[in-house]
Parts: C-alpha cells; structure tokens; sequence
C-alpha cells in the first residue's frame, strides 16, 4: 500500500517545521492591542501588496514622471539654459514599493554639480533617477497621552531625485529584486528608476531627453499567460489613448470572432488594414511580401523603352537573382511606333535584354513609297513580363 505525505509551513503542531511563510495577525475578544499588533496588521496588508507588484508585474514608470525642459536665462552671463521639472506622477520599483510625487519637482543645479561637477565639459547626458524614500514627519504633543514625551504616528512614503554619473543608466538593468518571500524593501534599501537624462553645459541644464546610449526610460508591464476582456473585445496599442493614425492589434469575439490589425480613424473606431475572420480566410488592404517559398513564382509586366532596366517582381532581391536561388523568364513583344507616313513599314530588328536586365529595342523604318527611298533604325518600346520562379524542392519517400 502506498500513500503521500505532506507538509505544512506553519508552526504549532509537534514537529512541525518553523513558521516559513507570511504571517498574518489574528485577533480574539478581550485581547490587548500592542502597537506590534498593529503594526503586523499594517506589515502583512504591505507585504501582500508589495509581492503582487513585484511578481505580477514589471518595475518602471506607471503614470507622468517625464522631464520636461523650461528656457530661461542665467541673469549674470546671459547664457542661455533650461530649468528642469519631473512632472507628478507615480513608479513601481523592484520591490514592488510604489513612489508618488504627488506635485512637480524643480531639478537642483547644485545638486547635479556636487555628483558630476568636475567632469570635462562633455555632450554626452547624464541620467537622472528616481528612488523611494522614508520620512518622519514631527509629531505633536497628545494631551491625553500618558507617555512622557510625543511620539510619531506616520511614516511619510516620499522620494529622492539623483543624478547618476555618464554610464550609471546601466546600473538599473543590474538591479536584482528580493527573494520571493522578502517583506516589502524600506529604505535605505534603494532602488533607482530612470526618469531620463540632462545635458550639463557652464554650469546649467542645457536640454533633456528620454535616451541615451541605448538605454531609454522603462515603463511598467504585466506578467501574464491569460489575459481576457469582459466586454467581448480586446484591443492592444501603442498608447494609453486611442489617437488617430496609431496601430491597434483587436481581438473580437460574438458572431463573428475575428482578428484586425488596423489604424486608429478619428472617431476611435480601427481602420482594418489586415483581417483574419474565423473561418481562416485573410483579407489584406496592401500587397503581401516575404520569403520566397520553394515552387511560387512572382509577376511584373508593365512597359519599358530601349535602355531601361526592367523591374524585378516585388519580393525579388537582385542577390536571390545572382546566387541562381530565382530564374528570371523575361517575355518582351515590341511596340509599333507612330508612322511618319501611312507608306512607312516599321519591323522589329532587335528585342532582348542583358544579363543587367538593360533593355535592347530598336525598329527599323522604310518607306518604299519615299523618294528618295530611306531606311532608319530607331530606338522603341517594347511590353514586358518578368516571371520570376523560385526552384522547387525535390523530395524522396523512402521505399523497401
């Protein structure tokens, strides 16, 4: 006979192991409330909120939090610089700590020059970070209280704006998170979020930007296998808000599930420009292009007069034409020209193309009726078909 056994994480029966997971406060009639009650209370309310965001969720900007750049004037030398603001907004870091800047925050000069002062006049921007920070506010007196002296009651969840050195941008790929059971990360446990760059020039902020040497501002994302939408339709863009001209990717479902790929119209409806309806049929507004698959063969045909080089089909590269992966079949019937006189004979003399697909026209005039009777040559035009054949691939079945 055989049977499974198992475990549990939590302490209290003989032999069970230490208590390894997260600890939830419980409480009972009569009981006295210490402030470590209370604060578990708060901690386990964190901690759930805090592995949520940092397991479901990936780190960076969630909303505002953009540099933006104000000229001024510096009043003493009259060079012309910029006054550097990070508009309010709200980030998540690594840890799954949430950062608020709940009003505008003016960037200090000061502050970039004692990290990056003594670096050599350069054009390359420096980063600038976002981290998360704790404050005790000043607590006030409680009248009622009976403890000697006034104690704090809050912990102010604010931030710190920093400026990082030429290179520090890469600082915040290496960042690793905690491990999965970690409790929420206080400071001074840091986290940097980039917020994007400022170019440094005589002493001011000179201009901003959201990248620099490959490495760009890292919004928010989700970690999911499943995502679905009640509404019976679900739609994936490129911005928060549906603007015209913009790409959206829309699943549909009802009577008549599909999927488009369009533009965004002004009314906020998608303009479908690809189509895949339930029965597989695919309906495309352009033309189709790609590989080349093994046995198809691909068309132009137009018009082209002596010396011109004739077009490959769309889709053809001249290499696939020149390493023999595409034979080229090329269909030319010359055009009669106008006639100078009803008398005028015209006959073709020559009609090819060259191994650059240049091609060679030419018509011979004669006018029997002319006196004196004259023979020229001259250039002509000719119509043209370019097939364009990919080799198919020989199989074998093998055979006993």
């Amino acid at each position: 006979m055989t049977g499974t056994t198992g475990t549990t994480g939590a302490a209290g029966t003989p032999g069970a192991p230490a208590a390894t997971g997260p600890l939830r406060p419980a409480f009972h009639e009569g009981q006295v409330l210490s402030a470590a009650d209370l604060t578990a209370a708060v901690g386990h309310a964190r901690g759930l909120a805090a592995r949520h965001t940092r397991h479901q969720h990936d780190w960076g900007v969630a909303e505002g939090l953009g540099l933006t750049a104000e000229p001024r004037t510096d009043p003493l030398t009259g060079a012309r610089a910029v006054e550097v603001t990070v508009a309010p907004g709200v980030a998540v870091d690594g840890t799954g700590r949430e950062i608020v800047l709940t009003a505008p925050a003016v960037l200090r000069e000061s502050d970039f020059d004692e990290v990056n002062g003594a670096d050599p006049p350069t054009d390359e921007p420096y980063p600038v970070f976002l981290t998360a920070a704790d404050r005790t506010p000043p607590a006030a007196p409680a009248p009622l209280s009976c403890a000697p002296g006034a104690t704090a009651t809050r912990v102010e969840e604010t931030y710190r704006l920093l400026f990082g050195r030429l290179g520090d941008e890469r600082l915040a790929a290496e960042q690793r998170p905690p491990a999965v059971g970690a409790p929420p990360a206080d400071p001074p446990a840091r986290w940097l979020v980039l917020l994007g760059y400022v170019r440094w020039t005589d002493g001011h902020f000179t201009a901003v930007s959201t990248e620099a040497r490959g490495v760009g501002v890292r919004f928010t994302g989700v970690r999911a296998d499943t995502v679905a939408a009640r509404s019976g339709a679900l739609a994936l863009r490129t911005r928060p808000e549906a603007e015209e001209g913009e790409p959206a990717l829309v699943l549909s479902g009802g009577e008549q599930p599909s999927l488009v790929f369009g533009l965004y119209r002004g009314s906020g409806a998608v303009a479908p420009l690809m189509t895949v309806a339930a029965n597989g049929n695919l309906t495309v507004e352009g033309s189709l292009s790609g590989r080349l698959q093994a046995g198809s063969t691909l068309v132009a045909s137009g018009t082209a007069t002596d010396g011109m080089l004739l077009p490959l089909p769309e889709g053809v590269a001249p290499e696939q034409v020149a390493d023999g992966r595409v034979a080229l079949h090329v269909l030319l019937t010359p055009r009669t020209p106008a006639l100078p006189t009803d008398s005028t004979l015209a006959s073709p003399v020559e009609a090819g193309v060259d191994g650059d697909r240049r091609v060679r026209c030419r018509t011979r005039l004669h006018d029997p009726l002319a006196a004196p009777a004259e023979v020229a040559e001259r250039p002509c035009a000719v119509d043209y078909i370019v097939v364009a054949a990919v080799a198919a691939v020989a199989s074998t079945n093998g055979g006993g």
